[in-house]
């Protein structure tokens, strides 16, 4: 059996109701994010937590500014595993400048199941980062979700030829 890791990106404040760039569909993607990660634990697979932190170099970002309650992970998800990892990353992709590969292959990581906000953005450059070239990657797609179901549905279908989409029973049972 793979060794799988579920990365859940960005289900930070910001992006839902009363944060300063509140998506789409945001409940039930919650919802379901919660449901990946209390399966994911139930069958011993690690859950990532990767949250965004804007660059405080390139000055003030309309969103996830540090030391900011838009910028924290939503509790809930953080509640559902607390004990997971939190990878800090100022780029699209997870890999880019962090410690996640290292993180990564230190579990002796092949498999990884992503999911998260937003599609068309995060969600997919960490799917297929040159470097999640090592890994089978799969996204749960009803485990992501972005500024309306049109972008989201381009998005998956657009890296539907580069990685497997999958529920999340599909993928966890």
């Amino acid at each position: 059996m793979k060794l799988k890791a579920l990365l859940v990106i960005d289900m930070q404040n910001d992006y839902f109701e009363g944060g300063a760039f509140p998506l789409w569909n945001t409940q039930q993607t919650l919802d379901n994010v919660q449901v990946a990660i209390a399966k994911a634990v139930q069958q011993n697979i690690t859950v990532i937590h990767i949250q965004h932190v804007a660059d405080e170099k390139m000055g003030i970002a309309p969103f996830f500014n540090a030391q900011t309650p838009g910028v924290q992970i939503h509790s809930d998800i953080l509640a559902a595993a607390d004990n997971a990892p939190v990878v800090v990353k100022t780029y699209a992709d997870a890999f880019e400048g962090t410690q996640l590969q290292q993180l990564l292959q230190s579990m002796g990581c092949e498999e990884l199941l992503v999911c998260g906000m937003m599609t068309q953005n995060c969600v997919t450059h960490t799917a297929i980062s040159k470097t999640a070239e090592d890994y089978q990657v799969s996204i749960l797609s009803d485990c992501c979700t972005t500024t309306d179901e049109m972008i989201h549905n381009i998005a998956l279908h657009g890296v539907s030829t580069r990685v497997t989409l999958v529920t999340t029973e599909q993928a966890l049972g």
